[in-house]
């Protein structure tokens, strides 16, 4: 939990995953291991949901633009962001963004 809450917390800064086990005291094998139970997810694989989930709720509740949105969540690869955006949601960005814009204007 208390490495869930720093990702969350500082999901826009670069991080590793040493860094990560450090936080709670482990050998980088052992850490991997135990959040990978914990949370069905690798270390890195949980930094990309937390920051696609970052990047939905920018894209509904803002118009600022995918490389924006990008930077703003600790992406610096447009190419990245867009594969990990599409792997976590199913839509590339634009696609997520043009699907929200589309839903609110009709409410």
């Amino acid at each position: 939990m208390k490495v869930q809450d720093y990702i969350e917390m500082n999901y826009n800064e670069k991080m590793s995953i040493d860094e990560l086990a450090a936080i709670v005291n482990s050998g980088r094998r052992t850490f991997e291991r135990r959040f990978r139970q914990a949370t069905s997810n690798t270390p890195l694989e949980y930094i990309q949901r937390v920051r696609v989930e970052a990047a939905k709720r920018f894209f509904e509740a803002s118009r600022k633009n995918v490389s924006e949105v990008m930077f703003d969540v600790g992406y610096t690869d447009t190419r990245a962001f867009r594969d990990a955006f599409k792997k976590v949601t199913g839509l590339t960005p634009i696609e997520y963004r043009n699907k929200y814009v589309k839903v609110t204007a009709e409410v």
